[in-house]
């Protein structure tokens, strides 16, 4: 398990992508590229437009408030548990997973919010990932080879905790 120290959460308050202020923007540069999203509202608003994510990342809240949920039943499930602050082995796994499984939903018990860094490694060069950035629109992220660097940097400023320490941590 790895956590996100407090000296490193700066990094992950600024977009990492190019953020879009309204979600019809983003809509339109969508068409023949593999979208990725994380988050319940990104997700249901791909669904709202007809234009299913290839994977989802959702926890069935937005803003830490519960949200009624995003269900793609047809798509394969993965269910893992992820405290807020960190990244458990099994949705870092999870995400390497479904980025080479288009049709899949990460379900996650938790918060997924931190889920875009370990996607961003491993989703395909082209790649467009979507995400919510709170009370200001939604960023979009595009694959490219210096993105996958920067999702590596940013990886790399989580520290791992044994199972335990991350069990009285954060109660999992």
């Amino acid at each position: 398990m790895r956590v996100l120290p407090a000296r490193h959460r700066q990094l992950f308050k600024e977009p990492f992508g190019t953020l879009f202020l309204s979600f019809e923007e983003v809509l339109i540069q969508l068409p023949g590229k593999h979208v990725f999203s994380v988050g319940d509202v990104v997700t249901a608003h791909l669904l709202t437009a007809g234009r299913p994510p290839d994977v989802a990342v959702v926890d069935g809240h937005t803003m830490r408030q519960p949200y009624p949920g995003v269900k793609i039943p047809e798509y394969h499930q993965i269910l893992v548990k992820n405290p807020p602050g960190g990244l458990t082995e099994e949705l870092i796994e999870a995400s390497a997973i479904a980025a080479g499984q288009p049709g899949t939903v990460i379900q996650v018990e938790g918060e997924e919010d931190l889920a875009v860094v370990p996607l961003a490694m491993h989703a395909p060069l082209g790649t467009i990932i979507l995400y919510g950035q709170p009370s200001e629109g939604v960023v979009m992220l595009a694959i490219t080879q210096d993105m996958k660097k920067r999702a590596e940097e940013l990886f790399m400023c989580f520290e791992e905790v044994s199972t335990s320490s991350a069990r009285e941590v954060f109660n999992i």
